[in-house]
């Protein structure tokens, strides 16, 4: 076996405790208290599904939703439930639900998290618990550098987008001048750490700002200051959208990037005329790019294209429900199943290193245009060599 777990806590499938934390529900036409049939079980997914960051993790949530839907109307006899937990992406919500899922044996796996900063804090307590762990988009390199056997991701990490933003940024942008800007998360400080190695020399200055700060004339003098052309930022939209409003008010028109944290439809939302033009990079797929019929499907189901990380949101439920399908039902067997996934996906080809990576050679990493206050592919980036 390639990646061994650390320990099961107990018999699964006939727990019947309902889970009463508040702020979650279920999904995936199940209620979760009856004794587990011997196929099928249940999965907890957890995330921002709600607060100012919330737009860029919905469609992940949102194409889980609709895996487990069509599973459970093509196998009747295999019902998977899944329950949402919403954690508004902090790690201090995110840490007790992870406790609770953990002591929770019908919990069989988990699908997140979906921002990094969640996952670092909860992956030791899943890990100990012998819960896997299937991440549609937290991105930090550091997830899958520290020996977890819990922790994969459908997604490349960041030292594969941010040296697709460098390329962006030095061949298609032609920027001189960069100003280089975090939110110190996990994931900003992360994703800004390896554009700025990759830009070397044309890093101007550099700055942070904090979790909902809402004034930014510091920020702005200083990127007046370098003389920047280029503003690259990595974090969310909760501060990404008030900063680049109140930088145009200024008169700064340096061109915009930040990366998948901003594609979320509250970033052109929030900052109004001053995100035309501004540019988001994504290791995710364009819908229409997507395998199958899921762009399709998604329309559909939710009378809208599936924006970022649906299609990941969709694979990685999908593997767990084809593990339960193969007759997987014990964490320890789930945790072995994804470890061995071999297969194509709707987004790529999904096979796990021992780190919990995939093939970052089946990852495509695209960039997106603000136009019209709509997120649009623009081209897909190819990396030099």
């Amino acid at each position: 076996m390639r990646r061994k777990y650390v320990r099961v806590l107990g018999a699964v499938g006939l727990a019947t405790a309902l889970l009463a934390a508040a702020g979650c529900q279920d999904s995936g036409n199940g209620d979760g208290d009856t004794p587990a049939a011997a196929c099928g079980g249940k999965i907890a997914v957890f995330g921002a599904f709600t607060g100012a960051n919330a737009g860029a993790v919905l469609p992940s949530l949102n194409g889980s939703k609709m895996a487990v839907k069509q599973f459970n109307a093509a196998n009747p006899d295999c019902k998977v439930t899944m329950q949402e937990f919403d954690t508004q992406g902090t790690a201090d919500q995110a840490t007790p639900i992870a406790n609770q899922v953990a002591q929770d044996q019908s919990f069989l796996a988990v699908i997140g998290g979906h921002f990094s900063g969640e996952s670092k804090a909860t992956m030791p307590i899943y890990e100990a618990a012998g819960l896997v762990m299937v991440s549609p988009e937290a991105t930090a390199p550091e997830l899958t550098a520290g020996g977890n056997k819990s922790f994969h991701r459908v997604v490349g990490n960041d030292k594969t987008q941010g040296a697709a933003a460098v390329e962006y940024i030095k061949n298609v942008g032609k920027a001189k001048k960069v100003f280089a800007i975090d939110d110190g998360s996990t994931y900003g400080t992360g994703i800004i750490d390896v554009v700025k190695q990759g830009l070397g020399g044309l890093v101007a200055g550099t700055d942070k700002v904090q979790t909902d700060q809402t004034n930014f004339d510091a920020t702005i003098s200083k990127i007046k200051a370098a003389d920047a052309d280029f503003i690259a930022y990595g974090g969310y939209t909760n501060e990404a959208a008030p900063l680049l409003k109140q930088a145009r008010a200024a008169g700064v028109k340096a061109k915009f990037i930040g990366f998948d944290g901003l594609y979320d439809p509250g970033f052109p939302k929030g900052a109004g005329e001053a995100a035309e033009d501004a540019v988001v990079t994504c290791p995710c797929l364009p819908a229409a790019e997507a395998g199958g019929t899921f762009a399709k499907d998604f329309q559909t189901e939710y009378g809208e294209p599936a924006g970022s990380y649906g299609a990941e949101g969709y694979d990685s439920a999908t593997i767990l429900l084809e593990g339960f399908k193969a007759g997987k039902k014990t964490r320890a067997d789930l945790l072995a199943w994804v470890d061995a996934y071999d297969k194509q996906g709707v987004s790529k080809y999904i096979k796990f290193d021992q780190n919990g990576d995939v093939d970052k050679s089946k990852v495509a990493v695209w960039s997106y245009q603000i136009k019209g206050g709509k997120i649009e592919p623009e081209q897909e980036i190819k990396l030099a060599g």
